[in-house]
């Protein structure tokens, strides 16, 4: 156990878990010290987005003679093959496999209308036209996965295909009910704004565009959370009105949300998820959307071609994503206009990129201005505490701005403070990712909390109601999915850690629409290309076998 320990960093939950458990196991004291740090083991994986760990022959002798696993009746863990789960876990995996296998054996009307799709999309003679191809399997079936890299137009495209569904559907007199959906509040805002561009361009009636919604909602709002509790208003037995939904950024839905998300689809529900494979995986269990892509080829398309992302950023993250150490260090070191290694002090490069925030604060101007300002540039850090973790420079940034009395701290609110609300809450309408910024309210005379919402419209709130929270003048990269900025500091610890995968560094790079600067040393940022995110489950193995 306490090589276990070492190895692992296990927690003190992990250890009274799998105390508690073996304690109640039918094994002699000798098997009871090798179950509890088999248990030990479990419990920490399924910590690290594990869905499963894979266990020996004999480890399934043990595990078998435990008492503690069942094939009939619910027991604390579960023994499929050689994988061992805690039996919730089973359960949110079992239930996806067979709720996405139902989904597309669901059949739908099939349109073939050639001369629609053109109008849509234009056929192309010497190249495939992804884009196309993605809407003929969304208007053909009932579960349809569209995954591609920044810039490929998976927004302009699905816009276009909720048009085809409608225009298909005005021929039966029939309007469908379309909900548009994200994990978090500021993904939400980002498909809202794209959604709203997009439908002007349509190449259809008035009518049609209006039958398109243009409000995005997040995952749990959708889904109706009933705080504090982890279950729902919609699911099978309530299940949620709409024919069609769509789901942004499905790389950060976990496998518990996504098995709740598909259980509350009506009978004959289109399905379509948007989504990088390649980004990072959910912060909790499973790694849900590379697995359905690798497992379910008939229902993904991949968009190819970038029509926004170019020049020296997308080449780096070409080159991190196909683990090209050389090639991305190379491209770092020509320092660019657009990428480059931070050279110089951290902590006068973030106060410099945030002088015009600062700018805009000292000058009253109004919050959506002051919002528009800070999201232009991002501070990325690969850990939450430690070393160049999250905690340690916000800490950092704040002392350098009162040292420099660009802003006045006088304790743990402030004007100018930006922060990321941690956790859902539902009955306030705040979620988890949600980013607010505090400033003096003319009309209370008191310091406010402001959010944007997806809407465009401004929700105020006090300091004191404000949802568990964190000052985020830096950020996780795994918080930044959703979200994309003008310019982004990636800052990577100074030692390896076992944060660091290529996947994350990809995620951080397709942030950045015009510049990128990494803070990194050449041992840190080489031993990160060379790890790959490799989580344990099953999803791929129950799914595969339908293709």
């Amino acid at each position: 156990m306490d090589k276990l320990i070492q190895e692992h960093q296990l927690s003190r939950l992990d250890m009274a878990f799998a105390n508690f458990l073996s304690q109640r196991a039918s094994t002699n004291t000798a098997q009871k010290a090798i179950l509890e740090t088999l248990l030990s083991k479990l419990s920490f994986e399924q910590s690290q987005g594990h869905s499963c760990i894979n266990i020996s022959e004999a480890e399934k002798k043990l595990i078998l003679a435990s008492g503690l696993v069942s094939e009939n009746n619910i027991a604390p863990l579960k023994l499929e093959q050689n994988r061992l789960y805690l039996y919730r876990y089973w359960s949110y995996e079992n239930s996806l496999a067979e709720q996405i296998k139902q989904l597309i054996s669901t059949a739908v009307p099939c349109h073939n209308n050639n001369s629609l799709i053109n109008r849509y999309f234009i056929e192309l003679i010497d190249e495939t036209d992804w884009q196309r191809e993605a809407a003929i399997k969304a208007i053909s079936q009932s579960f349809t996965i569209i995954t591609g890299g920044p810039g490929t137009g998976k927004t302009t495209t699905v816009v276009k295909i909720l048009a085809l569904l409608q225009e298909l559907a005005a021929t039966n007199e029939h309007v469908l009910h379309i909900a548009l959906a994200a994990p978090t509040g500021k993904a939400a805002m980002r498909l809202q704004e794209s959604i709203g561009f997009s439908k002007s361009t349509l190449p259809c009636a008035e009518s049609i565009k209006q039958r398109i919604p243009e409000t995005v909602t997040t995952i749990h709002r959708l889904l109706g959370a009933k705080p504090p509790s982890p279950y729902f208003k919609h699911n099978a037995t309530q299940p949620l009105a709409y024919d069609v939904i769509v789901v942004d950024e499905a790389s950060m839905i976990d496998l518990a949300l996504m098995s709740k998300l598909v259980d509350a689809l009506k009978p004959g529900a289109r399905l379509i998820l948007l989504g990088d494979k390649d980004q990072l995986a959910s912060v909790e269990s499973g790694a849900v959307l590379a697995d359905l892509t690798a497992a379910l080829p008939l229902n993904t398309v991949e968009l190819k071609k970038s029509h926004r992302f170019h020049g020296e950023i997308k080449e780096l993250a070409i080159a991190v994503n196909s683990q090209l150490f050389k090639t991305a260090w190379k491209l770092l070191n020509q320092n660019s206009q657009q990428i480059g290694l931070l050279s110089g002090d951290l902590m006068s490069y973030i106060a410099k990129k945030y002088t015009s925030y600062l700018n805009k604060i000292n000058s009253s101007a109004d919050f959506v201005e002051i919002y528009s300002e800070f999201s232009r540039f991002q501070v990325l850090c690969s850990n939450r505490q430690g070393k160049q973790g999250v905690i340690e420079i916000n800490h950092k940034i704040e002392a350098h701005f009162q040292q420099k009395n660009t802003i006045h701290i006088s304790g743990q609110w402030y004007i100018g403070r930006p922060i990321m609300v941690m956790q859902n809450n539902a009955g306030m309408q705040l979620y988890n990712g949600d980013i607010g910024i505090c400033l003096f309210d003319k009309v209370s005379k008191r310091l406010a909390v402001y959010f944007l919402r997806s809407d465009g419209s401004v929700k105020k709130v006090l300091p004191s109601r404000v949802p568990k929270h964190e000052t985020v003048f830096a950020m996780t990269i795994h918080k930044s999915q959703g979200s994309e900025f003008d310019n982004c500091l990636c800052v990577l610890p100074e030692e390896i850690n076992p944060v660091l995968t290529k996947e994350l560094i990809y995620t951080a790079i397709t942030r950045a629409k015009s510049s990128l600067k990494i803070a990194s040393n050449y041992a840190v940022f080489s031993h990160t290309l060379q790890k790959r995110v490799n989580r344990t489950g099953g999803l791929f193995e129950k799914l595969a076998v339908t293709v």
